[in-house]
């Protein structure tokens, strides 16, 4: 008797539909490694200006990310690098804006 083989769908928040999304994996990595640098850089007064650009950026590409995301997994890691990028641009903004010192 033949029987057919199914895939155990897990319950697994990392869990991926087999298909490669390289667009949406690029604006992962972009959106966690820039949440990370301005994350990191936010808790050092002279670095605004760095925190401020890169949380900046992190929230558009994750925000862009958000949008034609495909899996959960994703979802999830855009969420991490979009929390680490607001937190590292509103207290870069605190510390010193976009433009704190430079102009003017």
């Amino acid at each position: 008797m033949a029987q057919t083989v199914r895939r155990s769908s897990s319950i697994s928040l990392f869990a991926t539909d087999g298909k490669p999304h390289p667009l949406q994996d690029t604006l992962v990595a972009v959106t966690v490694v820039l949440g990370l640098i301005a994350f990191v850089s936010a808790m050092f007064h002279d670095l605004h200006l760095l925190s401020s650009w890169a949380g900046l950026v992190g929230i558009l590409t994750g925000a862009y990310g958000q949008f034609i995301s495909a899996t959960t997994r994703e979802r999830f890691l855009l969420i991490v690098g979009l929390g680490a990028s607001a937190v590292g641009f509103f207290l870069g903004m605190a510390h010193g804006g976009l433009f704190g010192g430079v102009l003017g």
